[in-house]
């Protein structure tokens, strides 16, 4: 299926590895320009190598989006297209698990900031320029926390659902929908990444059980009895960019492998 997406312009954040790579690896290989976006710069260089070889322009910008001077450098990126991409995927690390009661106000802050304000400031920059040429598309990468909460995640939980709350408001803003931009978000659950690998090692040493005990217990929890594939994800990301999902738009979209139980 062609998607209709040769020679736009994506914007990917914290593409240098994981769910962010896979979603800018999908996006070249339809055809699309991308700007990826990490604050490592020597991943983002070899994940770049790796993305030019499909045959469309990617820049790189080794900055930390959170920042204004980060997102200065994106717009004003030499070869780029300013503030005028068609595509931006958003995408941060969540912040770390704990107890709420051991929080001060500067890690909400910091978790807001990531994980909503950033979001927030990225559309609000590109959102106006995608409805005057007709086209655009805006996905957020959040977390199947956002459906179902995990107590040790409320940094996440809490920012989350706050940016979940903002775009199903302006998704619906019938001077956007009508003009062919949609604002959706993109679920994940367990995905092999360094992430999961991180999770794994902590409670493998938590309770002194191996890294592959606690993977497969993790796994037995997944209906797919596996954890998802970053390719898997880029796709549904490529998907919903697509000229044939122009009729989506406001939705939270889970990939989880069935793990979530729930009806709604």
């Amino acid at each position: 299926m062609d998607l209709g997406l040769k020679g736009k312009w994506a914007l990917v954040g914290g593409a240098s590895k994981g769910l962010g790579l896979g979603c800018a690896q999908s996006l070249a290989r339809e055809g699309v320009n991308v700007v990826i976006v990490a604050r490592g710069a020597e991943a983002l260089e070899a994940a770049a190598l790796e993305l030019r070889k499909l045959g469309t322009t990617i820049l790189t910008v080794a900055m930390d989006i959170t920042t204004s001077e980060g997102r200065e450098a994106i717009w004003s990126v030499p070869g780029g297209p300013g503030k005028n991409f068609d595509i931006v995927v958003t995408n941060a690390g969540g912040p770390p698990p704990g107890d709420f009661r051991n929080w001060a106000r500067d890690d909400w802050l910091k978790a807001l900031d990531a994980n909503m304000l950033t979001p927030i400031e990225l559309i609000k920059a590109t959102v106006d320029g995608m409805a005057e040429r007709g086209f655009g598309r805006i996905i957020n990468i959040t977390s199947g926390a956002v459906k179902a909460p995990i107590d040790v995640l409320g940094l996440s939980n809490g920012a989350r659902s706050g940016l979940t709350g903002f775009v199903a408001g302006v998704a619906r803003q019938s001077k956007l929908a009508s003009r062919n931009v949609t604002l959706n978000n993109l679920l994940p659950g367990a995905y092999d990444t360094d992430r999961i690998r991180t999770t794994l090692k902590g409670a493998a040493e938590k309770t002194g059980k191996s890294i592959e005990e606690v993977a497969d217990a993790r796994k037995k929890t997944i209906p797919s009895g596996r954890f998802g594939h970053p390719s898997e994800f880029g796709d549904t990301c490529a998907f919903l960019c697509s000229a044939q999902a122009s009729y989506i738009t406001g939705q939270n979209i889970l990939t989880d492998g069935g793990a979530y139980a729930g009806t709604f």
